[in-house]
C-alpha cells in the first residue's frame, strides 16, 4: 500500500483502517515495513482506537524523510479486552512531495492462551472460565493473563500498584535530587519515553516516568521506596515490575533491599541504556532474615533523550511488616573508641604497646618494622601489601570519603570518589572504560580499587591516602598496578605530603590501554609524611583510573645493629652499617648521607 502524490493542499490526511479486533493477549505484538521518503514527504502515525474511548492512543510516529530504504516498526499492544481498530495516518502539511508505503504486516503472540484438559503442579495456575493454565507468577502482577480477569482475583491491594490512583503506599525519597512523575500518555520530550502505560496499553493509563530533561543534569537521581516488608527466606517473595527504558541517552535504572533505613543498601539488578519503545517485565526473588525495603532508582543521562518509565509494580508471597527499619550511626568514618591501655609508664612521647605495656619511640609506630612483640604499633597503619580482596582497604582512606558504617553506605552526593570494585558488578560497556578483572586473581570476581567517573565533573579530584607513616629506609619504594583505559581518562599522580608541603612523584595521563600496567615509584627517607594516590576526572564518564596490589617494599628504616660492622660493610656516621658496594652510588643508604661523602 502506497501513497504517491504531488499536491500543494493544506493539511493533508491519508488514512489507512484496519479492520476491528475483538481482544488481544497481554504479549501481543504487531511488525510492519514502512518507507518514507521524499524532500516533503511528511510525518506518519499509527493510532489505536478502542471502543468507548474518544482519544485515540499514538502507537509509532515517523518524523518526516526516513530515506531512500524499507525499514520496520515493532509495536508492543500488549493486553486489549475491548474491542479496537488501528489507523496509519499520514500527515502533510502545505507542499507534499515524496513516496509513503507501508507492507507485510504481522500479529504476533496476540491469542489469548489455550483452554487445558489440566493444569497441575505448584507453579501453576488453571484459569476460572478460558480453562488457560498459566505460570503461577503471572497471578496478581495487575495483568489479565486468563482472559477472564480471574489470575487478578482475591489479590492484596496493598501489595501491588498500577498507579491509576496515586503512588499506592510507594513513597518519593526525599534523600534524592528529584521526583518521579505521574503521567498519561507520551512524555514531553519526543524519541524517548512511553507513548502509553503498560496497564491498560492506552494514553487514558497512568504510569510513573523520570523527565531527563533540564534542568536535571547527569548522575542526577530519583528514588521511588516501596512499604516494608516482613523477612521472608530462600527467595519466598517476589516482586514483579514493568520498565520503559528507550531514548539515545537513557541511562542506569536500578533495584536495592535495604534493611536499614538510612542506607542505600544493595544491588539486586540494574539495566543500562536504551532498551527499546517498549515496556519490560522484570521478576525479582527476594531473600531476607530481617525486615526490608525495596528502592528502585532512575539515573538521568548525559542528554534530553534519557527518560525511564514504571508501571505495574507487584509482590507475591511477600507481607507487609508493621513497624520502622532500624537505622546506624553516621559517625564519620575512622574514628572509634580507643582500647583501654594496659599499665605503663610510658610518656606522651612514647607509643604503649597494647599487649605489653612497653613503651617504644612514636617514631617508631607506623615504620613497617613491628616493634612491639603484638605488632600493634603497626596496627592502624598501612598494609606492607594491599590486594583490596575481601573489601580490604589496608588502611587506604579518603580525607573526605564517603562515610561508611558496616557494610552499609549513608547516601551522599554524586561526588568523584575511589571505590571499591569488580568486574563482576559493572554494568554492559563500562567495561570498555573500567577492568573487568583484577590484577591479583585475574578474574571478574577480584576486587580492585577505582575512581568512578561517572559521578563528578571535569577536572574534579579523588585523593586517597596512607595514614601518617613515621619514617621509612633509603631504600623504600612502591610498586603498584594500574588500569587508564577510555576515551576521556584524567590522570593519575602519586604525591608525598607532609604538614606543610605536598610534593608529585610520579603522574600519568590519558589512556594507557585495556590492561594492567606496572608501576614503581622511588621513595627513599622520609618522616612524618602520607602517600596519596590522586586520581583527576576526564571531560566525560568514559574513563575510570584504577589500581591494585599496592606493595611497600624496602621500607622499614635502617636498624643500628647491637655489633659492630663487617670488614665488608660501611660504618655510616650515625652507627649503621651498610655494603660497601653502596658507597658513591648516589643514594643515601645511609640516612645521613655519610656515605656518599667526597671524603670517603
Amino acid at each position: 500500500m502506497f501513497i504517491l502524490r504531488n499536491s500543494s493542499s493544506i493539511s493533508q490526511i491519508a488514512r489507512l483502517r484496519s479492520p476491528e479486533f475483538r481482544q488481544t493477549g497481554s504479549n501481543c505484538t504487531l511488525s510492519f515495513w514502512y518507507y518514507n521518503y521524499g524532500q516533503s514527504v511528511g510525518a506518519a502515525e499509527m493510532h489505536l482506537l478502542v471502543d468507548g474511548l474518544k482519544q485515540p492512543t499514538v502507537l509509532w510516529r515517523a518524523y518526516y524523510n526516513m530515506g531512500n530504504q524499507w525499514l520496520k516498526a515493532v509495536i508492543q499492544l500488549g493486553r486489549l479486552p475491548r474491542p479496537f481498530q488501528l489507523s496509519l495516518d499520514k500527515i502533510s502539511l502545505g507542499f507534499y512531495d515524496g513516496v509513503s508505503a507501508v507492507d507485510d504486516i504481522t500479529f504476533e503472540n496476540c491469542a489469548l492462551p489455550p483452554p487445558a484438559l489440566s493444569c497441575e503442579g505448584p507453579n501453576r495456575f488453571w484459569c476460572r472460565d478460558t480453562k488457560a493454565c498459566i505460570d503461577r507468577l503471572l497471578v496478581c502482577d495487575l495483568v489479565d493473563n486468563c482472559g477472564d480477569g480471574s489470575d487478578e482475583d482475591n489479590c492484596n491491594p496493598d501489595l501491588q500498584c498500577n498507579f491509576e490512583n496515586g503512588l499506592c503506599n510507594w513513597e518519593q525519597d526525599i534523600g534524592d535530587d528529584f521526583n518521579w512523575i505521574r503521567i498519561q500518555g507520551p512524555t514531553p520530550t519526543v524519541n524517548t519515553g512511553p507513548l502509553k502505560d503498560h496497564t491498560t496499553g492506552t494514553a487514558m493509563g497512568h504510569y510513573l516516568y523520570m523527565e531527563s530533561s533540564e534542568p536535571h543534569q547527569f548522575q542526577d537521581k530519583a528514588i521511588l521506596l516501596s512499604p516494608l516488608f516482613n523477612p521472608s527466606g530462600n527467595g519466598t517473595c517476589i516482586f514483579r515490575f514493568h520498565y520503559h527504558m528507550f531514548g539515545k541517552q537513557v541511562y542506569k535504572l536500578s533495584v536495592f533491599q535495604r534493611t536499614v533505613s538510612n542506607t542505600k543498601g544493595w544491588l539486586l539488578w540494574y539495566k543500562f541504556g536504551n532498551q527499546g519503545n517498549r515496556w519490560i517485565r522484570q521478576t525479582l526473588y527476594i531473600s531476607s532474615f530481617k525486615p526490608f525495603q525495596i528502592l528502585v532508582k532512575g539515573i538521568v543521562g548525559d542528554g534530553f533523550a534519557g527518560d525511564i518509565g514504571l508501571d505495574d509494580m507487584s509482590f507475591l508471597g511477600c507481607t507487609l511488616y508493621n513497624g520502622n527499619l532500624p537505622t546506624i550511626s553516621t559517625t564519620t568514618s575512622g574514628t572509634s573508641v580507643p582500647a583501654t591501655l594496659p599499665m605503663n609508664n610510658c610518656t606522651e612521647e612514647e607509643f604503649v604497646c597494647r599487649a605489653s605495656g612497653h613503651c617504644i619511640q612514636m617514631i617508631q609506630k607506623c615504620d613497617f618494622r613491628p616493634d612491639c612483640s603484638d605488632k600493634s604499633d603497626e596496627s592502624a597503619c598501612v598494609m606492607e601489601v594491599c590486594d583490596f580482596e575481601d573489601k580490604n582497604q589496608c588502611g587506604w582512606y579518603q580525607p573526605a570519603s564517603e562515610q561508611m558504617s558496616g557494610n552499609y553506605s549513608i547516601h551522599t552526593t554524586n561526588v568523584f570518589k575511589w571505590e571499591l570494585g569488580r568486574g563482576a558488578n559493572l554494568y554492559p560497556e563500562q567495561e570498555k572504560h573500567c577492568p573487568l578483572i583484577d590484577h591479583t586473581t585475574r578474574t571478574e570476581e577480584g576486587w580492585y580499587l577505582f575512581a568512578d567517573s561517572s559521578n563528578g565533573e571535569f577536572g574534579d579530584i579523588a585523593d586517597i591516602a596512607t595514614p601518617v607513616i613515621s619514617l621509612t629506609g633509603p631504600k623504600c619504594k612502591i610498586i603498584f598496578w594500574n588500569h587508564m583505559n577510555g576515551s576521556t581518562i584524567g590522570s593519575l599522580e602519586v604525591l608525598c605530603k607532609t604538614h606543610n608541603k605536598t610534593s608529585k612523584l610520579w603522574t600519568q595521563s590519558g589512556s594507557q590501554g585495556p590492561q594492567w600496567n606496572r608501576a614503581e615509584v622511588f621513595l627513599g627517607i622520609h618522616s612524618n609524611f602520607q602517600v596519596v594516590f590522586r586520581a583527576k576526572r576526564g571531560v566525560s564518564y568514559m574513563g575510570d583510573v584504577a589500581v591494585d596490589d599496592i606493595t611497600f617494599e624496602d621500607c622499614s628504616p635502617l636498624l643500628i645493629p647491637d655489633r659492630p660492622c663487617t670488614s665488608e660493610e660501611f660504618t655510616c656516621a650515625n652507627k649503621y652499617c651498610i655494603p660497601k658496594d653502596n658507597l658513591c652510588d648516589f643514594v643515601n643508604d645511609c640516612a645521613d648521607n655519610s656515605d656518599e661523602s667526597p671524603t670517603i
